[in-house]
């Protein structure tokens, strides 16, 4: 039976990069402290594997009679946002005290002024299942959105003297065009009859009354863009469901 190489074994399980933490050098002279971390520099013909120690050390660790473990390295997250018109509904108090009946209407200059009550609302109306990958917690779908995209929430955003809505993700690597299609359809149907429905049913006490804050329109101008789509964008003052509301 042929001998296994040790150095090659002790090569294949700590490669060179690889983020160490140390827990107890067995060096009765000048060990390297409890609790240093550095990175694998190279592994030699023996097994030793040498070190580029945070400190600035360079002692070498020896398997079987030094005790380490792997730091386990998070991986660098891409923020990406996406766009979408927003609009509100305000039951304004009459001069009895009570809530009209009937709402008005805001667009997204209107609603600018309400942007911290509606931020507040959102974090109230998160669920805890949400924490992590927050909209994406609900994408069941095994492909490759699901393992590119970790997190999605919606929040609202000011641009260009009005309040938007928009989708806050963060990414583990790069999704694309088609990926993106899909994770536009998922978040346009979470705005309209997901998450967002669930939100604009929340009633958002505000100085002049009550607020509803809407993410979905059913008019034909409203739509989920990137930011490159939002940055070149048209008619910025039109807004998405009708021409009396200005954005």
């Amino acid at each position: 039976m042929k001998t296994p190489n040790w150095g090659n074994y002790i090569r294949d399980k700590y490669p060179v990069g690889t983020r160490l933490r140390l827990e107890n050098m067995d060096d009765p002279h000048h060990p390297v402290p409890p609790g240093t971390e550095g990175v694998v520099d190279l592994v030699d013909d023996i097994g030793q594997i040498h070190m580029k120690w945070d400190n600035g050390r360079t002692l070498a660790l020896v398997p079987g009679v030094d005790s380490f473990s792997v730091v386990e390295q998070k991986q660098e997250l891409t923020p990406m946002k996406m766009y979408m018109p927003l609009h509100c509904s305000l039951y304004s108090y009459n001069r009895y005290g009570d809530l009209e009946e009937e709402p008005e209407t805001l667009g997204g200059r209107e609603s600018l002024e309400y942007a911290d009550n509606i931020l507040a609302a959102m974090a109230l109306y998160r669920h805890p299942a949400e924490r992590e990958r927050g909209l994406m917690e609900y994408y069941h779908e095994k492909d490759k959105v699901n393992d590119i995209v970790h997190s999605a929430d919606f929040s609202v955003e000011k641009h260009d003297g009005s309040l938007w809505g928009i989708v806050k993700a963060e990414l583990k690597g790069e999704l694309d065009a088609p990926g993106v299609m899909t994770l536009k359809d998922y978040l346009t149907g979470q705005a309209s009859d997901g998450w967002g429905e669930g939100f604009e049913q929340q009633d958002i006490k505000v100085q002049d009354g009550v607020l509803n804050a809407h993410l979905w329109d059913w008019g034909g101008k409203w739509q989920m863009m990137t930011e490159s789509e939002f940055a070149g964008r048209h008619e910025q003052t039109q807004t998405p469901q009708m021409g009396d509301i200005s954005y």
